[in-house]
């Protein structure tokens, strides 16, 4: 499953929820937790529900809900999203302010208490999530790490600068654990919705450290995310080539082969794979 770009729609505005699936985001999230004020958030929940058994609401992309983090707030989300068979529309649920593998335990027992079951992506916002990150990542309910850094920054009373060396650290431990326990890592958001020139240089960093999508805010950021996330032709050419000569230097029982003059090795070739996954999937979406 592909996850290049994660678009947030605030759950109280159904007509929002409605139109998200156009953006070309991979997954759409209404939101039922940050974007929605506390007294609206009744509303936000008939909105969503709503819209998500409505048989006209046929999206081609991955429709995810954030539900709240409080356990009485949680249970009113769950209760509007699975007493009446939750539709097949909705895939993933994320789990903001996780900060230990038993928030994502307790969400998907919650959820079991339904008969239902579905992917979590865990949203690491705070100190201790940040640390127990990798534990997070072995919980099987967890299918991707999301990194928040805005409430990251006020958990540990950091200031959020444009270079981001004050989260640097929390932003690779996360890449880690995704990528130890084989799942999705999703970068931290960029506020300024306006800034494309920002945004693009803060997905290829990321791409740089080895994330598989990005958070998103608004839709115009979709296009230079999955633009970024999606392999160029150079690079599909280049990791074609890595991997036919992979196999002929298999098949003749050599272990060493060179590709446009360099020498290829182990991490070459994972790379290699890397782009055809990634562009495969890029492709699919």
């Amino acid at each position: 499953m592909v996850r290049r770009s994660v678009l947030f729609t605030p759950g109280d505005r159904p007509e929002m929820c409605r139109k998200a699936p156009d953006a070309g985001a991979d997954v759409i999230v209404f939101d039922l937790e940050d974007a929605v004020a506390p007294r609206r958030k009744t509303e936000a929940r008939e909105a969503v529900r709503n819209v998500l058994s409505d048989p006209e609401f046929d999206p081609d992309c991955e429709v995810c809900v954030r539900v709240n983090a409080t356990d009485a707030t949680r249970a009113d989300d769950l209760d509007a999203l699975f007493a009446d068979d939750h539709s097949e529309s909705l895939e993933s649920l994320m789990l903001p302010k996780v900060g230990s593998p038993d928030d994502v335990r307790t969400l998907a027992d919650e959820v079991g208490n339904y008969d239902a079951s579905l992917p979590v992506l865990a949203l690491l916002e705070s100190a201790d999530g940040i640390l127990d990150a990798p534990e997070i990542a072995a919980v099987p309910e967890t299918d991707a790490l999301a990194f928040g850094a805005e409430d990251l920054s006020a958990d540990i009373g950091a200031t959020r600068t444009a270079e981001g060396t004050e989260v640097l650290y929390a932003r690779e431990r996360v890449v880690l654990a995704a990528a130890a326990n084989e799942c999705a890592a999703i970068d931290t958001l960029v506020t300024d919705f306006e800034d494309e020139a920002a945004l693009r240089e803060d997905v290829d960093f990321a791409i740089q450290l080895g994330y598989d999508g990005k958070l998103a805010i608004h839709p115009a950021q979709i296009g230079p995310i999955n633009e970024a996330f999606t392999p160029s032709a150079e690079e599909r050419e280049w990791a074609d080539r890595v991997l036919e000569a992979k196999r002929e230097a298999d098949a003749e029982g050599r272990g060493v082969f060179a590709v446009d003059g360099e020498m290829i090795d182990a991490p070459l070739i994972a790379r290699a794979e890397r782009i055809r996954e990634r562009a495969a999937a890029a492709d699919e979406s």
